[in-house]
């Protein structure tokens, strides 16, 4: 395949491993001290979300220290457990960007006997090695599963095997197809990704980047919807309409954040920026700014 690179494996830098650790370390130790949630006890990881990303878009520096770190990980890992070198190898080692393996990832997750692997990631790998907003949104969306959410391992575990990343980033393509009026492939992709994932994100949704859908299950996304930047959500969120609507009908939902387990907001309202909604909230107003 064209996205095979033909470079042998190098062994890991450990300098860069440290740098990477450390920079993970003193970036986020300050970024939540800088924050000062009322509920910070209740939420002391998902709550950075306001914190501004560190990670920049890799056109802009020509460096791109994230796809370094997933390649290197993804050594150790085969070194550690050769049980999944050839996965590992097909999935990530093969590849010579995380544009092209994340398009391999999905193109494998998402495949059926009419949508071929082949087939899905060509179109993968077409739409985000040609846009740039794209490749910033996968960067910074898999900084934040690393920032917030305790269960993330390392970048390369986030990129193989964590289904609110995947279905959060096959919302991404399908959301470039429609603005590029491909509706009907889109709404192929959507309806895909809900059947594999269990998330049901329509594509002409608008979502920021630095997202981390934390689990992903039962996330509904209306096609009104408008998410900001650095935005939380746990597992069974809904962001509808109150089907007494039609045109814009859905919620708007500020930078930074959080929507617990469960919530459901229902309505062309907005939350604030940093506001937090409790597990199990039905939210029918609006919701001030906490700052």
């Amino acid at each position: 395949m064209a996205c095979v690179s033909d470079k042998c494996w190098e062994l890991f830098p450990e300098k860069l491993s440290m740098s990477t650790l450390q920079e993970t370390e003193n970036g986020g130790e300050p970024k939540l001290m800088s924050i000062k949630f009322p509920f910070e006890k209740v939420f002391p990881v998902y709550a950075m979300g306001l914190s501004k990303p560190d990670t920049d878009s890799v056109a802009n520096s020509g460096h791109d220290p994230i796809w370094d770190a997933v390649r290197e990980e993804a050594k150790l890992e085969a070194e550690k457990e050769p049980i999944l070198s050839s996965f590992l190898y097909a999935s990530i080692l093969a590849h010579d960007c995380l544009e092209r393996a994340l398009g391999f990832v999905l193109a494998n997750r998402l495949q059926n006997p009419t949508l071929l692997a082949t087939q899905l990631m060509d179109i993968f790998t077409d739409v985000m090695m040609h846009d740039r907003g794209i490749q910033q949104s996968i960067r910074r969306d898999l900084q934040a599963f690393i920032d917030r959410d305790p269960a993330c391992l390392s970048y390369s575990s986030a990129l193989l095997y964590l289904k609110g990343y995947h279905s959060l980033q096959s919302y991404r393509v399908a959301h470039a197809l429609w603005k590029q009026g491909r509706k009907v492939l889109a709404l192929a992709l959507q309806s895909r990704i809900s059947e594999v994932f269990g998330v049901d994100i329509h594509p002409a949704a608008k979502i920021g980047d630095s997202i981390l859908l934390d689990h992903g299950t039962g996330v509904v996304i209306g096609e009104t919807a408008v998410i900001g930047n650095r935005v939380s959500l746990m597992h069974g969120v809904t962001l509808g309409g109150t089907g007494k609507e039609i045109g814009d009908r859905h919620p708007k939902v500020g930078n930074g954040a959080l929507l617990g387990a469960c919530v459901t907001i229902l309505g062309n309202i907005k939350i604030g920026e940093g506001a937090m909604i409790a597990a199990g909230s039905l939210v029918l107003k609006q919701v001030p700014p906490h700052r």
